[in-house]
């Protein structure tokens, strides 16, 4: 092998495992749910110790701290502490799998929040939130069931999906002008502050109580290191240094499989209490967004190519 392609191979492995390891922050949330840990409680430990690994690396490379970075990562922050929330409390009511496909979603969304914000919403765009509305109703259809099977943890996964967006949008606004690193590691302390106050706000029940009982597991500290360390300080890390390497359409079609690596392990039995099932119509439908989210992403990109050669071979 050429070194030359090493350092781009290096990138698209690393990505991948990435949306491997984001794909199994689902199933280990969903542990730490059925050991006993409430939202607020899980949330609070997990952005903790991503806190922690997040500062120690910028401690290690030391990144000088900027107003403008800390205000960027602030607002960044609120919206990340919302949208988990949302994300984590769906759980409690719906399944791994679904949860991963419809967070999926925010592939679809983001161009559409990038249109409120003034951007141009392509073909592809409202063609890939088209499939993807439809494999949503196939992914959670379940003939009988009150609603056609949605539930309250769909509405707050969707919702959350619809939150991703606007993340995405200001992380590539705050991005151009602030420290990367600066702003994960604000986004992240601020999320973990921001869950341990609503925490101890809320009922006993909603709160710390059982925590300890939770905490005696050891599979639910090896889900919070798995969710602290790899899926924020880990993920946080390589996305910001292997990223750059790679276009956007390669690290897109690496990022969407994060639902399928979801699913997998939901189904597979791997983890402790977690054995899904998902019907082929549900399948379909996972399927379905999947595909979406490469028609929202490809899209441009494949008809830029086209217009390309076609304008080559009137030239020729």
């Amino acid at each position: 092998m050429q070194a030359s392609h090493r350092p781009h191979l290096l990138a698209v492995v690393s990505l991948a495992l990435t949306a491997a390891i984001w794909g199994g922050g689902f199933p280990a949330t969903k542990y730490c749910l059925n050991a006993g840990l409430s939202v607020g409680a899980l949330l609070t430990l997990r952005f903790a110790i991503g806190t922690a690994g997040l500062g120690l690396m910028v401690a290690l490379l030391r990144i000088p701290f900027r107003r403008q970075d800390v205000q960027d990562g602030l607002w960044l922050g609120l919206v990340l502490t919302t949208l988990f929330w949302l994300q984590t409390d769906g759980l409690r009511f719906t399944t791994t799998s679904k949860s991963g496909f419809i967070t999926g979603l925010y592939v679809v969304f983001t161009p559409m929040v990038a249109l409120v914000a003034g951007d141009r919403l392509r073909l592809s765009h409202a063609l890939g939130a088209a499939v993807a509305l439809l494999g949503l109703l196939m992914l959670v259809r379940e003939p009988g069931a009150a609603w056609g099977g949605w539930n309250r943890g769909d509405s707050e996964t969707l919702l959350a999906a619809v939150l991703c967006g606007f993340h995405i949008v200001l992380t590539a606004h705050f991005s151009r002008r602030s420290s990367a690193w600066i702003l994960a590691f604000t986004q992240v302390a601020v999320t973990g502050a921001a869950s341990l106050l609503i925490t101890l706000a809320l009922p006993a029940p909603f709160g710390f109580a059982g925590a300890a009982r939770a905490l005696a597991r050891p599979g639910t500290w090896v889900a919070l290191g798995f969710m602290g360390l790899l899926a924020t300080t880990l993920a946080f890390y390589v996305q910001s240094t292997m990223q750059a390497r790679l276009g956007a359409t390669e690290s897109a079609i690496l990022f969407s499989t994060e639902p399928l690596w979801t699913a997998l392990l939901a189904m597979s039995g791997w983890i402790p209490g977690i054995r899904e099932h998902l019907s082929p119509l549900q399948l379909a439908g996972g399927l379905l967004i999947l595909a979406a989210t490469l028609v929202a992403e490809l899209g441009p990109r494949l008809l830029r190519r086209f217009q390309a050669s076609e304008a080559e071979d009137a030239i020729g």
